[in-house]
């Protein structure tokens, strides 16, 4: 008997044998249940797990690593830790997906590599990679990390195997932090009037704005993508497939000195030859890859690596074109078709020419495939979520450990593929004015007979290893009555095992922390991301700020009144008057002074700074030397009165 029957014949004893689970057990000490061992071994059965060509590739050009990589932030507090996942020894453990302990083992080879003589990485200092090119004066740095800390520990590790060498250049390859946000670290004791910065068109408006209309909601959603809270442990944080973690250092920009306007324009920097491709509106809204002849190299950005990337992220953003992404990889295979090396922002190289065309192929194909079935079943009238589940890569891809799951996934680039094209609504009457959650949940509680009733179902499909549906019922549960303490702790169980059942490591991490959550409630520790990223608010235009201003106006403490309200900038000459009414804050740039009888605060740029981003209470600054209030206080407090302050750890699991 092969292994897949033996193990479909394990599922089918394992719904005889399975008894209810042990509510006395710890929650972070919950075991795998039989269903969840089960379906481990049938992902063993199905892949390839224990080739080793990625393992060969991670590990080729090692220069030197650390015995132990922990990071430190000004107040000694650890803000990236690669020891914690010295877990990752031996066979999976029953809690953990063994695809995505593969990855994850991948993901935790850290060090200095030689990816040819003259180029190198350092991977595992951060989410991402910084590479590093050796020019004819110093080193052009491509990709900085997301924090100062992290950047300046890898420049560390840089100067001291390789030598210490000025940093000539620093290009980013797109305007998602963890690519830019530790320039600070890399160019501490430059003369940054001497250092060329390469950025694609567009990139500071992107750098500085992308999420901060949305920062707030973004912010807690990703706590759940990345695991922020959960420890990293066979039971808890393990991979987020692209790469360990995300640091939560401090976090720079710098304003480029060239951008890249168009596909197939050519740099010289340092000596070092870069032919660009532009690829805006794939994995981020300004982005590009580059070609660097004196390797035969291919830096592919973020446009491709080594897992499913998403068209829709779960932290939420705007998703993705994967028709045009698909495109871009097929011009990048074409124009840089005599590459024998690739590397990337994430993940480890490839070399070999047929190998790189080999991966860049499936790459694309990954992509065009998820658009076109998408389109192909909404056509025939499915929805998002009937497609997600009918839908299964076809062979070639699925056995690519490339084109899996391990940070997007299957199902939800689906749906995001749907949403870019439909929206949310599928057409289905029913859906186009639904009742809300906590009403449903009310309904659903009596049409089963009431709470007793329901648990008692929801016990059945745990039972059964029925864990989806099981959530189903036990989140109606939750959301009609959020005290009851049995349901919360049945509903935590099957987020777990659907964790521990999780090929993707977001997957893993969103039901981890939604089952700590429903038991511990929401942890609100940690520096806000204000704090964090004021080099980069510093130097946002203003109007972004101001768009953000207007999203927390409360409409109905407004009410029918007119208000009016000036903000100047003393050490920027900008002034701007803002407007309350119709339920909406407009805003305009005046020239000149603070129109009379207006009520006006104005400060410096800097000062402002430190208000938004939570370093000074603005009812402490009266009086200061660099705060001017002209007009009635109380009206300035009044105007201020009419914007919410967003509650940071809103709730997610309950009402």
């Amino acid at each position: 008997m092969n292994r897949l029957k033996i193990t479909t014949t394990l599922l089918a004893v394992g719904v005889l044998l399975s008894g209810c689970m042990d509510a006395s057990v710890p929650l972070s000490e919950l075991e795998a249940s039989d269903f969840t061992r089960t379906h481990q071994y049938m992902v063993k059965d199905t892949l390839q797990l224990d080739d080793r060509t990625d393992f060969d590739r991670a590990t080729k050009g090692l220069i030197a690593s650390d015995d132990s990589l922990i990071i430190h932030n000004a107040d000694g507090e650890p803000i990236w830790n690669m020891d914690q996942y010295r877990f990752l020894q031996g066979p999976a453990p029953h809690t953990v997906n063994p695809s995505l302990w593969r990855q994850a083992k991948l993901n935790a080879i850290h060090g200095l590599f030689e990816v040819a003589p003259g180029l190198y990485q350092l991977r595992g200092y951060d989410l991402a990679n910084m590479t590093v090119i050796k020019g004819e004066r110093g080193w052009v740095i491509v990709d900085p990390l997301t924090t100062t800390e992290t950047a300046a520990r890898a420049m560390k590790m840089v100067n001291q195997q390789l030598g210490k060498r000025p940093v000539t250049a620093v290009i980013f390859t797109h305007s998602h932090a963890d690519h830019f946000g530790g320039v600070d670290g890399v160019l501490a004791d430059q003369d940054r009037d001497r250092v060329e910065v390469i950025a694609p068109a567009g990139f500071m408006k992107e750098a500085t704005s992308e999420n901060l209309l949305a920062g707030p909601a973004m912010v807690r959603r990703a706590g759940y993508q990345y695991g922020k809270t959960l420890t990293a442990s066979p039971k808890g944080h393990v991979d987020l497939g692209l790469g360990k973690s995300v640091a939560m250092g401090s976090i720079g920009v710098e304003v480029p000195t060239r951008e890249i306007n168009k596909t197939g324009e050519v740099v010289e920097v340092d000596g070092v030859t870069l032919e660009f491709q532009m690829v805006p509106g794939s994995e981020a809204p300004a982005e590009f890859t580059f070609y660097l002849p004196q390797w035969n190299a291919f830096c592919g950005a973020e446009l491709v690596s080594q897992t499913m990337h998403n068209i829709y992220t779960l932290r939420g953003a705007k998703v993705r074109d994967a028709l045009q992404w698909s495109r871009y990889i097929d011009e990048a295979r074409v124009r840089f078709a005599e590459a024998e090396i690739y590397f990337g922002s994430h993940h480890w190289p490839v070399w070999g020419q047929q190998s790189v065309q080999q991966f860049l192929t499936k790459q694309r194909d990954l992509y065009k495939f998820i658009h076109d079935q998408t389109l192909r079943f909404a056509n025939q009238g499915y929805s998002a979520d009937e497609i997600a589940e009918r839908v299964r890569l076809p062979d070639g891809l699925k056995q690519t450990f490339s084109a899996r799951g391990y940070y997007g996934t299957l199902k939800h680039n689906i749906r995001g593929v749907y949403q870019y094209y439909f929206g949310w609504y599928d057409a289905n009457p029913a859906h186009l004015d639904p009742l809300p959650r906590s009403t449903v949940a009310r309904r659903y509680v009596e049409l089963a007979g009431g709470a007793q009733a329901m648990r008692e179902k929801a016990q059945v499909a745990l039972d059964l290893g029925e864990y989806r549906w099981a959530a189903e019922l036990l989140n109606h549960l939750v959301f009609f009555d959020s005290s009851d303490q049995r349901s919360r702790q049945m509903l935590a169980q099957a987020y777990r095992q659907m964790g521990y059942q999780s090929e993707s490591g977001p997957w893993r991490d969103v039901y981890l922390s939604g089952a700590q959550e429903l038991i511990e409630g929401v942890k609100r520790d940690g520096p806000s991301m204000e704090k964090n990223m004021a080099e980069v608010l510093a130097k946002t235009p203003m109007v972004h700020f101001l768009d953000v201003w207007a999203t927390r106006l409360d409409y109905e403490a407004a009410g029918d009144k007119r208000y009016q309200f000036v903000l100047g900038l003393t050490d920027k000459q900008q002034y701007y008057l803002l407007e309350v009414a119709n339920g909406v804050m407009t805003y305009r740039q005046i020239a000149g002074s603070v129109p009379e009888g207006v009520p006006a605060l104005v400060l410096t740029h800097s000062l402002f700074i430190d208000i938004a981003t939570r370093r000074i209470e603005l009812r402490s600054l009266l009086g200061h030397d660099e705060l001017e209030v002209s007009g009635d206080v109380i009206d300035i407090v009044s105007f201020f009165r009419l914007f919410d302050n967003p509650e940071p750890g809103f709730a997610i699991i309950e009402p």
